[in-house]
């Protein structure tokens, strides 16, 4: 044993549960933490942002990524509400997200005297965003809630979670054990019972869809082996994609499997909230069945299927595999099929100019095992509909949230958890400036991102749906913006304007090869851009 701080430990319960990156801004309340890492900055780094919000965009980079637990700290008050939107981003992106922030002194709590960055609940404001939060009100607690926040993060559904502490308690001491690394929640096993009637069923289908999102991202080969077996073609909407490798035959990306839909008689969802399909389709071929399979139990009656599988992917589906083998004879390959239904897709979407051509110039330009970072913008919905993605994790979206400022910023924490892989990001001018005063903290950590910045003037969604739907009465949709690339300059970051495929293709190449945070700007003139919405919310069969 040894006398600790509650900040030490803290800081120790960290580096126990395989930390090695905390993003953040020091400040008051957080001092006695920030000390603590200080004194482990061998084992563990700080890396300091100019927002909170980029912060905790940075620690969903690096846990959307890798898998792994990204770490941000802030200080109370408006230090966790600058970070909110990154942490309901991690919310509802399933990504393990914890952010560590302070309160006011803890015999002040509660009575609204205006402290420095007092809420009148912090606490709750903070459970409010994520999926479990405690406070720590002794250092003899600090090791358990630590313990706790790590595990309730990695069991089931991954989601961010919040440990807060008093500012006068991250300093007090005790002797004490050094902390332990945390163990995840077992997952639920399949019911046998259950999966014997899945394989029925899904032995039964003609024309099976499999549906993958995050929740499958562990089970790679698992959902590939299914989709051998049965010709299935798989498809992702955002957070799926490269669970099958978009080169291989059986992958489709939505518009090719939209295609294929009114021929589906089995939808299979794997780790899917089936937004796609619920969502985007909103339309159901006569007949379909709908098997689902979810860690998360309150999936299946969110959207009740015909048979939910409540366990693991990767579990579940090893024990569907080995159930339905015996059931099905060898299928013909249906490859000619899926490929004629992916052209066509392919030939529909090459009418959604200037995005869908910019997307393929930077998929040459970027490395086969490289990360595609998007941003709610003209290009960022295009790319869910057309970028292929080779392996999962490496194409990283905001999910449902899609929130301006998310690109720039949690690439850069994707760059932090990858430093030998290039990372490109895609942002719209509005959403760029959102996040723009990171490219400090890229230049200041060589955090070497290539920033793809689409200049259209305009909140261009917003533009044409005020312009198609509200009679062309514009409201706070176009933008006056500063020059981009002597911006960049400006931050002491490489930065050039474009505007051709092939010009676009061979900057990326060039700063990709310079190994330098580099911001490259595309004008586009304002409402030029195809709207991409066709493809994502399909009209229905006639």
């Amino acid at each position: 044993m040894a006398r600790l701080t509650t900040g030490d430990l803290m800081a120790r319960s960290l580096i126990a549960n395989g930390v090695d990156t905390v993003f953040g801004i020091p400040g008051a309340h957080m001092y006695d933490f920030n000390d603590a890492l200080a004194r482990e900055g061998d084992k563990i780094r700080f890396i300091h942002t100019r927002h909170e919000q980029g912060a905790g965009y940075m620690a969903y980079g690096y846990a959307k990524s890798t898998g792994r637990t990204g770490v941000y700290t802030v200080v109370p008050g408006p230090g966790l509400l600058n970070s909110g939107a990154a942490l309901c981003t991690a919310y509802g992106g399933n990504a393990p997200v914890l952010c560590v922030t302070g309160n006011i002194m803890s015999h002040l709590i509660g009575q609204g005297r205006g402290q420095l960055h007092e809420l009148p609940d912090h606490l709750g404001t903070l459970r409010g965003l994520t999926k479990w939060a405690e406070r720590i009100n002794h250092p003899s607690e600090a090791s358990e809630v630590m313990r706790q926040a790590f595990s309730v993060m990695h069991s089931g559904r991954k989601r961010p979670v919040g440990v807060e502490a008093p500012w006068d308690v991250f300093g007090m001491s005790i002797e004490a054990d050094e902390p332990v690394a945390a163990e995840p929640l077992a997952p639920p096993r399949p019911d046998p019972d259950l999966v014997e009637k899945a394989a029925q069923m899904i032995a039964g289908a003609k024309n099976p869809l499999i549906m993958v999102g995050s929740g499958a991202i562990d089970a790679s080969a698992e959902v590939l082996r299914l989709a051998e077996l049965l010709q299935a073609p798989v498809t992702a909407h955002r957070s799926g994609k490269g669970i099958v490798s978009d080169d291989n035959d059986l992958a489709m990306m939505p518009p090719a499997a939209w295609k294929f839909w009114p021929q589906c008689d089995l939808l299979i969802g794997i780790g899917s909230r089936l937004e796609l399909q619920y969502f985007r389709w909103r339309w159901f071929p006569k007949g379909l069945k709908v098997l689902r399979m979810d860690i998360d139990p309150t999936e299946m009656v969110r959207l009740k299927p015909d048979l939910g599988l409540v366990t693991d992917s990767k579990a579940g589906l090893e024990a569907l595999i080995t159930a339905l083998e015996p059931k099905l004879a060898k299928r013909e390959s249906r490859t000619g099929e899926y490929r004629a239904l992916k052209h066509e897709a392919e030939e529909a979407l090459a009418t959604v100019q200037p995005q869908e051509g910019y997307l393929k110039a930077i998929r040459r330009a970027l490395p086969r095992d490289g990360f595609f970072v998007e941003e709610v913008s003209q290009v960022g919905f295009t790319a869910r509909m057309c970028f292929p993605v080779y392996e999962p994790r490496q194409y990283v979206t905001c999910g449902y949230q899609d929130n301006l400022g998310f690109g720039f910023n949690t690439a850069l924490g994707v760059k932090v958890a990858h430093p030998d892989k290039a990372v490109v990001s895609v942002s719209g001018d509005g959403g760029f400036l959102f996040g723009v005063q990171e490219l400090a903290t890229a230049r200041q950590f060589g955090i070497n991102v290539v920033a793809v910045v689409f200049n259209n003037n305009a909140y261009g969604n917003v533009r044409r749906d005020q312009q198609q739907v509200y009679g062309n009465r514009l409201l706070g949709a176009d933008l006056v913006n500063p020059d981009f690339v002597a911006l960049g300059q400006s931050f002491g970051v490489e930065s050039v304007r474009v505007d051709t495929r092939e010009s676009l293709e061979a900057a990326i190449v060039t700063a990709l090869a310079s190994n330098a945070p580099a911001l490259i700007e595309v004008p586009v003139p304002t409402g030029s851009d195809t709207s991409p919405w066709p493809f994502i919310h399909p009209a229905p069969p006639v």
